[in-house]
């Protein structure tokens, strides 16, 4: 008898889910490349405001209660709004899905990172997305292996470009003509008062975490001469004085103003998300 041998159809391609929460300008740009992705598809819109994502995302994908985030079954869960998101939602994220943290300066809580961290090492992936940090991955190498003595993260913005709490509000309205430094001290004590500002500290200070957010130096500078966001890099390694290890990287971000977020740093996120896969438990830079 003869027989013939049916090729097997070509194995549809399962585009991994993602759920957004927040959508401001990041937001938004991150849902328009995952509607152009092949590889990924939207599980879920959030937004405290609905009345910003009517009209761009489709009814069936806008999710008006965060609490029932899990009946859209999504793999991975993109948070971009505010670090009190992930304190009240980060834990029941990570038990569903992988979360990728677009708000890490929610993570100098050291009992919200502690919480959240050991979470991960046994349920799903959570990824810390570096943003605008240059040189996230060397100075994690540099603090696995313990030769990161210091680290300094200076940013320089234009001041309607800030949105502060506490008394450097006062202090930013006293800006005048020139540069001001409006604070420079540990990280953790600056992440509270400019939780969506500083978010590219916080991740330096989850790179060095032999330092951690009580040893790095998070130095905010308000030039209204700018038109661009400058972040400033200062690495110490090894050494004394006369011969030691020393980085300095200088990253120049073309920003609107009164924008929070430069431009390119936005193309960074999308790539963030793209790598926020395949890791398996435990904490990521992506």
């Amino acid at each position: 008898d003869n027989i013939f041998m049916m090729e097997p159809e070509p194995l549809k391609r399962v585009k991994r889910r993602v759920g957004i929460v927040g959508f401001g300008r990041l937001g938004e740009f991150l849902y328009k490349g995952i509607t152009e992705s092949q590889n990924l598809q939207v599980a879920f819109v959030w937004n405290r405001s609905l009345d910003k994502v009517k009209g761009i995302v489709p009814d069936d994908l806008i999710l008006e209660n965060l609490d029932d985030f899990a009946n859209r079954s999504p793999d991975l869960i993109v948070e971009v709004s505010h670090p009190s998101i992930v304190a009240q939602y980060g834990l029941r994220f990570l038990r569903t899905a992988d979360f990728m943290i677009g708000s890490p300066t929610a993570l100098a809580d050291r009992e919200l990172s502690t919480t959240l961290t050991e979470e991960a090492r046994h349920s799903h992936g959570l990824y810390v997305a570096v943003g605008a940090l240059w040189g996230a991955q060397d100075i994690q190498k540099m603090a696995d292996g313990g030769t990161l003595k210091g680290l300094k993260v200076t940013m320089k913005k234009h001041p309607s470009a800030f949105k502060l709490c506490g008394y450097l509000v006062e202090k930013l309205q006293n800006v005048g003509s020139d540069p001001f430094t409006l604070y420079e001290g540990c990280v953790k004590d600056l992440c509270p008062l400019a939780p969506n500002n500083v978010n590219t500290m916080a991740c330096a200070a989850i790179a060095a975490h032999n330092l951690g957010f009580d040893g790095v130096v998070g130095c905010l500078v308000a030039d209204p001469s700018l038109t661009t966001h400058v972040i400033e890099i200062e690495v110490a390694g090894p050494g004394d004085s006369t011969e030691q290890f020393a980085v300095h990287t200088v990253r120049t971000n073309p920003a609107s103003s009164g924008v929070v977020t430069g431009k390119l740093t936005y193309a960074s996120f999308m790539s963030s998300l793209l790598g926020a896969h395949g890791r398996s438990c435990g904490v990521h830079l992506c």
